[in-house]
């Protein structure tokens, strides 16, 4: 029997009542204390507990921290014990999270699940753990923690504000969804305050995405948003502008829908010529498409409660739930270079449900009742999805796919064998058929393959329809139990724009379709034509165009957009989509197959740029204060020769073996020093492998680079800038920051002039100057960047044709006479607004 379940095997002793604690690392110190002089411990417990902490998170919640030592440490514990410090103005014990009640336990095997169910239990009763957090009496806690319930607690009064506030009627079109509550939750947690979003008699935590979800808030929605805390003024002040920030995003993101919905109504819609059978449903994304049908079987998902040792259970929940954050964020960054940034953050929200301190607590809750990992996380991502769904709520309900979406994927990292089944290896023309298609689901289809999708559940504003409008898939959403009845094989006819799925059509009909499709087809194919055409203005000035991919089979749908070839292979998705790094073949066979897909075309391969936002857990990166201005890009590859020299010899290997087009760059150099170290070994590399010589660039992104451009094109083959960078360490604003990256604005003059150093610098050596940052893609900043001596632009594939629309409307003089009124303008605004003046110049 566990001795944590009885009152008098929790000596007073062992409790510390308003303790005087430093820090984390202090706190521990005090309860090994008191575990080492009741005899539980030896003082080496202490470090086991430090290492502990290096592992994994011990906040339980609700401001329980419960810290342990390592499993394979048990032999410094001489009996089990546990030892409790009462902090009252709480400590820091991770970040954005302060501990008032730290349960330190020692134990040898499961004694401690006892205790951990009356932790989670109490978690419900926040008015408890309050008082808790400030009594005098240690018997008050030796109730709680032996599980004595106290007196019955009183109905919950309706939510009440915190002491400082202000009122906010919701303006989003669409109400508050999860991109937008993504971002208030994160702008939450960088403040100490507690937070409140109240709207009615309903309140929700600020910080937590879901509970601001579940408020089911509308446009015109009334809401309170109160704080307090030391730093609750400052709290309240940038949520107002977050909260009002997004607000022309919000509307001018809900335009561009009905401007598309309105451009496929005036479109039409086909009209079969006979009558045939059909199941009607929503559109939700336009088009015609003939094919087979194809159904996706998913049936109930059976989940043996399988017990596991509580404190494995722990490390396994947390490595499972890092490794999908992982690919969540390798899937929004790969999803944001072949769809557009818009359906990138779709998985960015999906990202956030899984910070989500509920959802985690409720999945511990289960597990300290002694359930198993995969069942507990299961149930917990189940109940929190079906409260969402239960809202009545249409956007809401489609958050829960999310959720449960991104609960398989945290599943199958637990248990490979309960891993989704995939939509791989389609037959060609399939129809897919599906109850529900998750966000995963659908952005990995082959749309070679696909030629439409209907499902039985979901609505039009789903991320599902989203993207397959993106994709440009054919989509008919909510067509109901009729799916059930239909067999796989059949030929069938689904129309997007009308939300009908035809059944049997006759050959009258599907000549018919075909002879629409054609002329969709030819509609598209003059669009492409034109989109073919090179980027050279009405004076013979040509800019190269290229295109920035990851994968080989992105290349024909670049070249299709009017690349010219590719001009950013971002090679660190070569090891962000995967558990360990590739190896040296894994990486030639990627280069190999992109430089065929561009049949000799140019291709510009960046070495691996991690560090900064793009984290890989597996490298065992040390944790930096500020990552952006740490050990990344090259800085990383001159100290890890186990990356650099696979990745070289990789390279080089295929420019052997034929990809003669191949450039490389190296990212993030900020001296010339660092530039000849790569060269040299580059050198040895080649020699080694009797490989050609190719072309050594590096990118400009920091601005002593742009600055010491003269000096590095003597040793640098071509320049690439990244403008992203650049921007944010021009400007010193974090582009990730929710608050300031509207106003880390690329156009900004000082910007363009580092810009226009890095060309002066780079020609007067006669080397290149490419630019592979955002605004290359803005039709506005390539014709800048044009006037600016920039030679080669390289932008996400569906911006390509308005860029080069742009650049063939313009004369090379008027975009240098452009450039220089950019230059002398006062802030990015001005240079903005001068895109009204040269739209003008060209009508």
């Amino acid at each position: 029997m566990s001795t944590f379940t009885e009152p008098g095997l929790l000596p007073r002793e062992l409790i510390r009542l308003d303790a005087g604690v430093v820090d984390k690392a202090d706190a521990i110190r005090q309860a090994t204390a008191l575990l080492t002089a009741a005899g539980c411990v030896r003082p080496a417990f202490e470090a086991s507990m430090l290492r502990r902490e290096q592992a994994s998170n011990t906040y339980l919640g609700k401001g329980i921290a419960i810290p342990h030592g390592m499993v394979d440490e048990r032999e410094l514990i001489q009996r089990d014990g546990i030892a409790v410090l009462q902090v009252r103005g709480g400590v820091e014990w991770n970040e954005g999270q302060r501990a008032q009640l730290v349960v330190a336990i020692a134990a040898r095997s499961d004694a401690h699940i006892g205790i951990l169910r009356r932790l989670t239990r109490l978690m419900a009763d926040e008015a408890r753990i309050a008082a808790l957090g400030r009594t005098d009496d240690a018997g008050e806690l030796i109730q709680a923690l032996a599980g004595i319930d106290a007196a019955p607690q009183a109905a919950e009064a309706p939510a009440e504000d915190l002491a400082q506030r202000f009122d906010w009627v919701l303006d989003y079109p669409s109400g508050l969804h999860a991109r937008p509550a993504t971002e208030w939750a994160a702008t939450a947690r960088r403040f100490a305050a507690r937070i409140r979003v109240r709207h009615g008699d309903e309140a929700a935590d600020a910080r937590n995405m879901i509970s601001l979800l579940q408020l089911g808030l509308k446009a015109g929605d009334l809401l309170t948003v109160s704080a307090e805390g030391s730093d609750a003024a400052d709290a309240l002040a940038t949520l107002r502008i977050v909260l009002t920030g997004l607000s022309s995003r919000e509307k001018a993101d809900a335009q561009k829908a009905e401007d598309k919905r309105r451009a496929a109504a005036r479109a039409g819609v086909w009209q079969p010529p006979g009558t045939m059978q059909s199941v009607d449903g929503v559109s939700a994304s336009p088009g015609l498409a003939i094919g087979r049908l194809h159904r996706l079987q998913a049936g109930p998902l059976e989940i043996a409660d399988e017990p596991i040792e509580l404190v494995a259970a722990a490390d396994q929940l947390h490595d499972a739930l890092t490794r999908a954050r992982n690919e969540l964020r390798a899937l929004a960054d790969a999803t944001g270079r072949r769809l557009g940034a818009a359906d990138a953050g779709i998985f960015r929200a999906q990202a956030e449900l899984l910070n989500d301190p509920a959802l985690i607590t409720l999945a511990s809750q289960h597990l300290v009742e002694g359930h198993g990992l995969a069942w507990s996380w299961h149930q917990a991502v189940e109940a929190t999805a079906a409260s969402l769904a239960a809202l009545g709520n249409a956007v809401l309900a489609g958050r829960a796919t999310d959720l449960r979406d991104v609960g398989q994927r945290v599943l199958a990292q637990i248990d490979p064998a309960l891993a989704a089944p995939t939509t791989n290896e389609l037959p060609a023309g399939s129809i897919l058929v599906a109850e529900d298609l998750t966000p995963t689901d659908t952005a990995g289809l082959d749309a070679e393959r696909v030629a439409g999708l209907v499902t039985a559940l979901g609505g039009p504003t789903s991320h599902t329809a989203i993207l397959a409008r993106t994709l440009g898939l054919p989509a008919v959403v909510g067509a109901g139990a009729a799916l059930a009845r239909l067999a796989d094989g059949d030929e069938a006819i689904v129309d997007g724009s009308a939300g009908r799925l035809y059944l049997q059509p006759s050959a009258a009909d599907l000549e018919s379709a075909r002879a629409w499709i054609a002329t969709e087809a030819a509609r598209r194919e003059r669009a492409a034509q034109a989109r073919a055409l090179p980027a050279l203005t009405r004076d013979g000035h040509a800019v190269a165009i290229g295109a920035n991919i990851n994968l080989a089979e992105q290349a024909a749908f670049a070249l299709s957009q009017g690349a010219e070839g590719v001009g950013l292979m971002r090679t660190e998705f070569l090891f962000l989509e995967r558990g360990d790094s590739p190896s040296e073949e894994d990486q030639y066979r990627a280069y190999r197959a992109m430089a065929e897909a561009l049949e000799g075309r140019p291709l510009v391969i960046r070495t691996l740029d991690i560090g900064g936002d793009k984290q890989v857990a597996y490298l065992d990166l040390p944790r930096e204060e500020n990552p952006f201005l740490g050990v990344r890009g090259s800085r990383l590859l001159l100290r890890r020769p186990e990356l650099l020299v696979p990745q070289l010899r990789a390279l080089y290997r295929a420019a052997r073996d034929g990809a003669a087009a191949i450039s490389v760059m190296f990212p993030m150099i900020t001296s010339a020093a660092e530039l000849l170290a790569l060269r040299e070994t580059c050198e040895r590399i080649r020699a080694e492998l009797a490989a050609p010589t190719i072309p050594l660039g590096i990118m400009i992104e920091v601005p002593s680079a742009a600055l010491m451009a003269d000096e590095l094109a003597r040793d640098a083959d071509f320049f690439s800038i990244g403008t992203n960078d650049l921007t944010q360490y021009t400007l010193a604003i974090d582009r990730q920051n929710p608050v300031l990256a509207p106003e880390a604005d690329s156009l900004h003059p000082a910007v363009l002039k580092l810009i226009a150093a890095t060309v002066a610098g780079a020609h007067a050596h006669g080397r290149w100057v490419g630019v592979c940052g955002g605004i290359a893609g803005d039709p506005h900043g390539a014709a800048l960047l044009a006037g600016l001596g920039v030679d080669e632009l390289s932008m996400t594939p569906r911006d390509i044709p308005a860029v080069k629309e742009r650049l063939r409307q313009s004369e090379l003089s008027a975009l240098q006479a452009l450039a220089a009124r950019a230059l002398a303008a006062p802030d990015a605004a001005a240079v903005r607004a001068l895109a009204a003046v040269a739209a003008e110049a060209t009508a």
